[in-house]
């Protein structure tokens, strides 16, 4: 066994432990006594480690391993920094630095990717939701801290940062190096497709709720009586910008509230002055949509405004506080989530569309492990999912599942709305 398996092993010793003392602390599981019961066990553990194991490990190590470990177990987006790491976490907050365009949360102990940001030098170079990165400049990101990670992606434009990227289909990490550019978000775009059905495409929400209202009133007076709201690849963008997005469709009724151990429940409900479509609506989603495209999906669905089609979102929507503790770190976490009108939390389980269709990712592998970037497949001459989003939002829901079941072989136990297998677009 070496040493990483050795912390490893104990790591998860102390992390079973700090799950108990969790639960004892928050009253949620346990009653006082218990608390004191297993802070004996805690530290009963500790002494036979260092008394009866193979060898002395390194305590910190196994700590950090803990810490880390128990943050990742409630909260994927959450980040232990010591206090050099949460000086420079609050420095580089003060800087607009050039990066790579990763959206970030903690995936099996290692850095995951919610999604690229289009046109960004990573979706550039293919990187997607499915891939985790192993290390960032040869540092391991195995229990790094999530905003750690952040820091040392970003740099002066025109400066190279080293990646290890484990892919789906690839059993070696793949070495990537990316330049650092200042990344901007993708525009918001529209059009009007046959059958008067407008489509405006969001890749980002973050300063375009204006822009996206102005885009739907002009394609309803050029004519559109449909609506179709792409948010594929929408990661970025607060909860409180999908509130907005959502109000644009919305003249009443919940659209999400926030709810957390110390914080009371907060409903956002829509402002009838700030709605202006009634048009018929389906929104498009995939795996990387998150954050404040999630909240309008899940308002827009449970609403009944909209059909939502695609897949179910990351699940990324939360208040988020940075809590300094005595010797100058930090812990940086969820004081409080983000919950549909229906009562889910957003962060726990994404967005379900009402059709389910799978975008099958484009293979971006290539047998050159070293290659500086990923070329993905050619872009597909048709967009199925978008195609199938404009038979919802103009036969029905139940009309194209109908149709579905009429057209089905005898024999045939496909369900209607069962998950399709279709080739991804290209992102620009």
């Amino acid at each position: 066994m070496n040493r990483r398996t050795k912390i490893a092993v104990v790591s998860t010793s102390t992390l079973l432990v700090l799950l108990l003392l969790l639960g004892a602390v928050h009253g949620r599981s346990a009653s006082p006594e218990d608390t004191y019961r297993h802070l004996a066990v805690y530290t009963e553990v500790l002494s036979r480690i260092k008394s009866d194991y193979v060898e002395e490990p390194d305590m910190k190590s196994v700590t950090l391993g803990a810490v880390n470990g128990l943050l990742e177990s409630i909260d994927p987006y959450a980040s232990y920094l010591n206090s050099d790491q949460y000086k420079q976490y609050l420095k580089s907050k003060e800087e607009h630095k050039a990066d790579v365009g990763l959206v970030l949360s903690k995936k099996f102990g290692y850095v995951g990717i919610v999604d690229a940001i289009p046109g960004s030098p990573a979706a550039k170079a293919g990187l997607s939701t499915t891939d985790v990165i192993e290390t960032i400049n040869g540092v391991a990101t195995r229990d790094m801290p999530l905003a750690f990670a952040q820091i040392l992606l970003q740099g002066d434009p025109g400066s190279t940062v080293e990646l290890g990227v484990l892919r789906f289909r690839k059993p070696e990490p793949q070495k990537l190096t990316l330049t650092r550019v200042l990344v901007k978000d993708p525009p918001v775009t529209a059009k009007i497709m046959p059958d008067q059905v407008g489509v405006i495409q969001v890749q980002s929400l973050a300063g375009n709720i204006p822009v996206i209202a102005s885009k739907v009133e002009e394609l309803q007076k050029e004519g559109a009586k449909r609506l179709v709201l792409d948010l594929r690849h929408d990661a970025t963008g607060t909860p409180e910008e999908g509130v907005a997005l959502a109000n644009l469709f919305l003249d009443k009724g919940l659209i999400t509230y926030t709810l957390g151990q110390k914080s009371p429940r907060h409903d956002f409900d829509a402002n009838p002055s700030k709605d202006i479509s009634h048009l018929p609506l389906a929104v498009i989603t995939d795996r990387g949509t998150a954050a404040g495209a999630e909240v309008a999906s899940a308002a827009l669905l449970d609403d009944k405004r909209a059909e939502v089609v695609g897949e179910r979102t990351y699940g990324d929507a939360s208040i988020r506080k940075a809590i300094t503790l005595d010797d100058g770190s930090a812990v940086i976490l969820s004081v409080a989530k983000f919950y549909s009108p229906a009562g889910k939390a957003i962060q726990d389980t994404g967005v379900t569309p009402s059709v389910p269709v799978i975008e099958a990712e484009a293979s971006s592998d290539t047998d050159d492990d070293t290659a500086p970037a990923i070329e993905p497949e050619p872009k597909p001459t048709e967009d199925l999912l978008l195609k199938k989003a404009i038979e919802v939002v103009t036969s029905g829901k139940q009309e194209v599942a109908s149709r579905s079941d009429a057209l089905a072989k005898p024999g045939d136990k496909r369900i209607p709305d069962t998950p399709l297998h279709i080739p991804a677009p290209k992102q620009p």
